[in-house]
Parts: C-alpha cells; sequence; structure tokens
C-alpha cells in the first residue's frame, strides 16, 4: 500500500486535521473526562470494525488522534477513512476538531560519526530501528510516547550545536511561531529551505528548526 505525500493529504481537505511528522493528527475538545472517554469509545468501536487502530491520548480537557498506516510506515488511504469516520463521531457528539498549536517534536543529533553513536543511543533509549528506515536514519520509540532521535550529518567545525529539536508544525503555523519566537528576543537564521524548514535561534545562540511537509518527498 502507497504512503501519501503531505500535498496529497492537504488536498484531501480533512477539516481540523494536519500532517505532522508523517501522520495525520488532530486535537478534540471535550466538556470534561466522560464525554472523552465516550468518544474514545465510539472511535474504538469503529477501529476495531475496519482494523484500523489510531493512537489515542485521553486527557481531562481533550482527546487527540494520531493516524498512521504501521505497515505502510505513513499516511494512506485509509487513514483518511477513519480520520473522516472519527469527524462524523465527534461531530455527533456534539464536539469540535481542531489543529490549531498542534506540533509534534524530534530530536536532532548533528554529527559526522553517525554510524558510530547511533548504536549507543539505540542501547541507552532501548529502541529499535524505525520501520522502513535505514540503520543509521534514525531510532524511535516503539510506543510512540517519546520524541524520535534522528541523526543529521555534520562537519567537525567547532564550536557547533551537536543537538538540536526539530518542531513539525502546520504551515499555517509558521508565520505566528516566527513572529512570536522575534518578540521573544529570538533571530531567524535562516529561511534558505523555506518553506521545507526555517532556523531559529535563542538569545543564547541555541538554534531550532521549525518543520513543514512541504517541499518534501
Amino acid at each position: 500500500m502507497s504512503t501519501l505525500t503531505g500535498r496529497q493529504v492537504a488536498e484531501a481537505g480533512l477539516d481540523g486535521w494536519t500532517y505532522l511528522l508523517g501522520a495525520l493528527q488532530t486535537r478534540i475538545r471535550t466538556p470534561g473526562f466522560a464525554a472523552g472517554l465516550a468518544l474514545v469509545a465510539a472511535v474504538g468501536a469503529e477501529a476495531e470494525r475496519v482494523d484500523h487502530h489510531p493512537d489515542l491520548d485521553l486527557r481531562y480537557t481533550h482527546v487527540d488522534v494520531r493516524l498512521w498506516s504501521h505497515d505502510a510506515g505513513g499516511v494512506t488511504g485509509r487513514d483518511l477513512r477513519l480520520a473522516r469516520t472519527i469527524s462524523a463521531l465527534a461531530a455527533d457528539a456534539g464536539l469540535a476538531l481542531s489543529a490549531a498549536g498542534l506540533s509534534r517534536l524530534e530530536l536532532a543529533l548533528d554529527t559526522p560519526e553517525h554510524a558510530a553513536v547511533l548504536p549507543f543511543w539505540r542501547a541507552v533509549l532501548t529502541w529499535g530501528a524505525a520501520p522502513g528506515r535505514g540503520p543509521d536514519d534514525e531510532v524511535r520509540d516503539p510506543d510512540g510516547v517519546l520524541p524520535t532521535v534522528w541523526f543529521q550529518a555534520s562537519g567537525r567545525d567547532e564550536p557547533r550545536q551537536r543537538w538540536h529539536p526539530d518542531v513539525w508544525v502546520d504551515p499555517a503555523e509558521v508565520d505566528a511561531r516566527i513572529a512570536a519566537a522575534l518578540a521573544a528576543g529570538g533571530t531567524l537564521v535562516s529561511d534558505a529551505e523555506a518553506p521545507s524548514f526555517w532556523v531559529l535561534a535563542d538569545p543564547d545562540g541555541n538554534r531550532v528548526c521549525l518543520c513543514t511537509w512541504q517541499q518534501r518527498s
């Protein structure tokens, strides 16, 4: 089963959903825990019926839903279908979906020795290789709880920042986040790779990338 690109997902027109780091994601606000639990039960029943199961995070004020096809390593047509079903279940319960403010964090280690250091991080985190990826690409929490660690080739010039966070956001969120970061004393280091990613730095020079699905294969 082939996976969909970020553009194909965007063209599907799923209101309230966003495509972040290889999966569909939404947040459904609820008036309380019982309403969230009822929604989770309804989603679970439908997921069992179609034998396709989302990642659900139940909190007192909301339910977060993340959808991707584990066997394909990305979003497929069945994820789009289940997303539409979940949207309908939420609407039937009088609940609204929103992707506003959602993001996904991964940690990037810039290193000229990724083949040498990756086994250490795999061992200390007790994580295996990411499905469908090469052994020198990243290590991923199999339970999807902690951020993925991926290894970015770099030079040896010093001084250099070895770790940096990649914050994946919806393209519509980028301008507001950059404006807020600049207002908070940060700087825009580079937009040369925009709209794929922007590099920002805090007042002490520590860097972070704001990433989107745009202009990626």
